[in-house]
């Protein structure tokens, strides 16, 4: 489900009460493909409850340049509500989900193994870090980035 920050809130405190397990991870998740849905299972099992950071368009813009993103941040959001392992989709208009992070306070911070502790946002790492959370690298899968799909269809094109 995509969720506003204040529902996410009472999401994660009503899991927490449940002594489950909370995973974060965040992205543009431009042209969702088949990388992404292994990259999210992986990332989901981890833990007892995904949520997922979405890049709003306008953060999409400054991440990734102008002719990005594709899809606009509600049909990303969409998708990515309909893939089983994501329990919450919340959108942050920041180029990185840092204020979010702080307030939920996942038990588990996910990245993609093209990240290592160095490449992370240090500010993210720091958050994590200072409230005891755990940092966790996930692979990726060869050869599928959005940035390689959308250079393919402009060479066939």
């Amino acid at each position: 489900m995509v969720c506003l920050l204040s529902d996410l809130i009472e999401h994660v405190k009503s899991a927490r009460a449940q002594n489950k397990k909370i995973v974060w991870t965040n992205g543009c998740f431009d042209i969702i493909h088949r990388g992404h849905v292994q990259y999210l299972k992986e990332a989901s099992e981890l833990g007892d409850v995904l949520i997922v950071g979405l890049n709003s368009d306008s953060s999409v813009h400054q991440l990734k340049g102008i002719n990005r993103p594709v899809f606009s941040e509600n049909d990303r959001a969409e998708v990515l509500s309909a893939i089983r392992y994501i329990d919450c989709v919340v959108i942050f208009d920041e180029t990185s989900p840092a204020k979010i992070i702080q307030t939920i306070q996942p038990d588990i911070y996910v990245k993609g193994g093209d990240y290592d502790l160095q490449k992370l946002n240090q500010i993210e790492r720091n958050i994590v870090e200072a409230y005891g959370g755990i940092i966790k690298f996930v692979s990726l899968t060869d050869n599928m980035s959005t940035t390689s799909i959308i250079s393919k269809i402009l060479q066939k094109g």
